[in-house]
């Protein structure tokens, strides 16, 4: 891809999702994800009525009366896109692939998070850390995530999630709110999870399509798995090896289900071709309705 075809996809990306931020999303978010701490603000004289535990006690003896400490609420944030880049998002059958609509999720969610004056990073991982964004402000730094987001190529095809997670604990020291966008094909994940979960505000995001979860009867089919590179014959056209099929999918989305769950961890399940805005809305009115 040429400079000039990925600027022109980066406008086009801006453009729709920075509308979707102005439009729809900024709202929500803002009511949803709050500072979550107070901040000293400033030392003024006692008045009738302050709580007495604010006096600072160090100005009060240089003054000779008394002072007490004004705090505020922490408006900004650290937002921490956790993003997937294995192969198994250049899968899709519904107008696009998984990766383009992770990019547009990352884009808006990123939008919405300047506007609320939250700083925003990211890491790209596959079975291995790619690539890590520092967390920072501004409309300029968003715009190079979307064009990291549109351009990058993976050295890795695996997916290892638990990696990205150490990584984000170790990385990351003030408490972060993060999106862990992903069509989590993976396992072994509940150790690293619980104890990213613990010292930050997971959210996952998990992307897939239609035919991962069911597949159509096109007869002899050979299928390739992007990530291990193995290839197989699938008759597509018997209806064993479709229930088959769906009935693991079914276990697989079960067992996320209940990691999540067990974790405490909010998770939002968005379709290739579909519309994410209503999910991610969904997504934050169940939240705010928690608060």
């Amino acid at each position: 891809m040429t400079a000039q075809e990925i600027f022109k996809k980066v406008r086009k990306i801006e453009i729709k999702t920075r509308g979707l931020s102005n439009q729809i999303f900024s709202g929500e978010y803002h009511s949803v994800f709050k500072g979550r701490g107070m901040a000293f603000s400033e030392v003024r004289e006692y008045q009738y009525g302050d709580d007495i535990r604010n006096i600072d006690w160090n100005v009060t003896a240089r003054f000779n009366h008394p002072f007490v400490k004004i705090y505020e609420e922490e408006r900004e944030l650290t937002v921490m896109l956790l993003i997937d880049v294995s192969a198994s998002n250049s899968f899709g059958t519904q107008k696009q692939l998984k990766q383009d609509l992770v990019t547009e999720i990352a884009a808006v969610l990123s939008f919405s998070a300047i506007q609320n004056n939250d700083k925003v990073g990211v890491i790209f991982f596959s079975d291995q850390i790619e690539k890590f964004i520092p967390p920072q402000k501004g409309t300029t730094h968003i715009l190079r995530i979307i064009r990291e987001l549109i351009d990058f190529k993976a050295e890795s095809k695996g997916t290892r999630i638990s990696e990205a997670l150490r990584y984000l604990t170790n990385a990351i020291k003030k408490r972060a709110t993060v999106f862990l966008i992903s069509d989590f094909m993976d396992e072994g994940l509940d150790k690293a999870l619980q104890i990213a979960n613990f010292r930050h505000d997971i959210i996952a995001v998990r992307v897939t399509d239609q035919h991962e979860t069911r597949i159509p009867d096109l007869g002899l089919v050979r299928m390739l798995d992007a990530e291990s590179g193995k290839r197989i014959w699938v008759d597509t056209g018997s209806k064993s090896v479709r229930r088959h099929f769906e009935a693991c999918t079914r276990k697989k989305r079960a067992e996320l289900d209940q990691l999540f769950s067990r974790n405490g961890v909010d998770m939002v399940k968005v379709y290739t071709g579909e519309d994410y805005v209503k999910p991610l809305i969904n997504l934050f009115k169940k939240r705010g309705a928690r608060r």
